[in-house]
């Protein structure tokens, strides 16, 4: 049966837009779709209230104080390392990799009984932090793979989960022997996964496979053939790493003489269902072509900071409608909440801007001949780098799913990926958890739209998992 909610529901459906619905009633279908959602007081919502005459079915209603708003996803995320997180983050990516990286994941594979305790404390640890989807790199086995997967399924954790390709590994004790090693091994996983998910309802299925060469350092042009053919072959989406530090970018110029998004172009890997990780060296150049061939771009803030000598040039991806989420890239984040790679973003694009700013004044006083000029702010001196935070909590949601093809806001016929929020209750009339709100009206009265939004916005920067009080995915409540 279909299931009712009466509270206010916040979401982002477009890149700086806050859309906040207070008293507003949703039903969502028993499929997990949103079938109705208008103000509690319109006709249509009264309608639907009289004609729900099933008392054990009644609306969930949530405090005044409260919100709904999508769960998370995160674009990129390495399971197999969560086995060693926040370890290590000294060292420069090419050495990381192969000292940790390589290591755990090649210890998942052989330990199905650990990889049981690691995927499933870090499907508990995602949920909590809000995160409701995930895309996913796996390892080079199947049957660890198969783990993660079932247990994303039975936790309620939606994603994409990807088996990795790599025939040209640097390290010798893990890697692919061969294309039809690699090749071989995939479609097994992937006939494996298929035979899983046949057993729920479609609704119900939340995991689809995506094609993981891991990145073309390791991957031979042979293997990347097949993979392309069988991602077409099979309509399965595609994800890798590219353009995202300068080590693994001059490996690819000195095995392909070609630049990183130009051996992925040619390779026909850069299309509408491919997610690129990083891509922390966006140059002009490269614009036109990640927009035409509308390519999902991970954005990892935390990661980046670590492990890339750039930084994602946030603010020219969006100013030109680039398809732009955010990722954990755990374990080279060390956060497995979005919601901080969130403050990260916006942290990292006003340093940005900082450093554009001094530089123009440093480059406008060197032309000026009058020492009294004003070179107070930056007016006059360009477009901001700066992102905000509703900027960023559209990226975590909305921007995230839609490169997906999810839904990610609030609609008639969208999927409900939701999480409740607490900013007060009864109990914690000044602030629930992290959060004091010294100048919030009791809680028996309604927070109008404007307030609402300065509430949020400090939810945004101080709030955590203490603050959640509900997760459902696909209609189900999952926490």
């Amino acid at each position: 049966m279909s299931q009712l909610y009466i509270g206010t529901f916040v979401d982002t459906p477009f890149v700086g837009e806050l859309r906040i619905r207070v008293n507003h009633l949703m039903e969502v279908s028993k499929e997990g779709y949103i079938t109705h959602i208008d103000s509690l007081n319109s006709e249509s919502s009264q309608l639907l209230l009289l004609n729900s005459t099933d008392t054990s079915n009644l609306p969930m209603e949530i405090g005044n104080h409260s919100f709904f708003l999508p769960s998370f996803i995160d674009l990129h995320i390495h399971s197999a390392q969560y086995l060693f997180n926040g370890t290590g983050l000294n060292l420069p990516l090419l050495e990381w990799l192969s000292k940790y990286a390589y290591k755990s994941e090649s210890t998942i594979d052989s330990n199905p009984e650990l990889a049981e305790k690691v995927y499933e404390k870090l499907v508990d640890r995602l949920l909590r932090n809000g995160t409701g989807c995930i895309s996913a790199f796996g390892t080079i086995g199947v049957e660890a793979n198969l783990i993660l997967a079932r247990k994303m399924q039975e936790a309620g954790l939606r994603g994409f989960v990807g088996k990795v390709s790599m025939d040209q590994s640097p390290s010798s004790t893990y890697g692919e022997s061969s294309v039809s090693t690699s090749i071989s091994t995939l479609t097994q996983f992937l006939d494996s996964l298929e035979e899983y998910l046949s057993t729920f309802e479609s609704h119900e299925r939340l995991i689809q496979p995506i094609i993981t060469p891991r990145f073309v350092p390791v991957c031979s042009e042979k293997l990347l053939i097949e993979l392309k053919k069988l991602s077409d072959k099979r309509n399965i989406r595609i994800q890798s790493h590219m353009c995202e530090g300068r080590d693994q970018i001059d490996m690819v110029w000195k095995k392909t003489g070609k630049k990183d998004h130009e051996y992925w172009d040619e390779s026909g890997f850069l299309g509408p269902k491919t997610l690129q990780a990083h891509v922390t060296y966006l140059e002009d150049e490269m614009i036109p072509l990640i927009k035409e061939k509308q390519v999902t771009i991970a954005h990892c803030p935390l990661s980046n900071a670590y492990l890339s000598e750039r930084q994602f040039p946030l603010r020219e991806a969006i100013d030109n409608s680039l398809s732009v989420g955010l990722g954990t890239d755990i374990a080279g984040g060390y956060s497995p909440s979005i919601q901080t790679q969130m403050r990260q973003a916006v942290i990292i694009s006003r340093m940005r801007e900082g450093t554009r700013c001094e530089s123009m004044k440093c480059s406008f006083s060197q032309s000026m001949q009058k020492e009294h000029h004003d070179l107070s702010g930056s007016k006059g001196l360009g477009s901001s780098l700066s992102v905000n935070w509703i900027e960023s909590l559209y990226l975590a949601t909305r921007g995230g799913k839609k490169g997906m093809g999810l839904g990610g806001f609030f609609d008639i016929g969208t999927e409900f990926d939701a999480q409740l929020i607490e900013l007060a209750s009864k109990d914690t009339s000044t602030g629930t958890g992290p959060l004091d709100l010294f100048s919030l009206p009791p809680i028996e009265n309604q927070l109008d739209e404007h307030s609402w939004e300065d509430y949020i916005e400090v939810w945004w920067c101080n709030g955590d998992d203490r603050n959640r009080k509900g997760m459902w995915t696909q209609g189900r409540r999952v926490l």
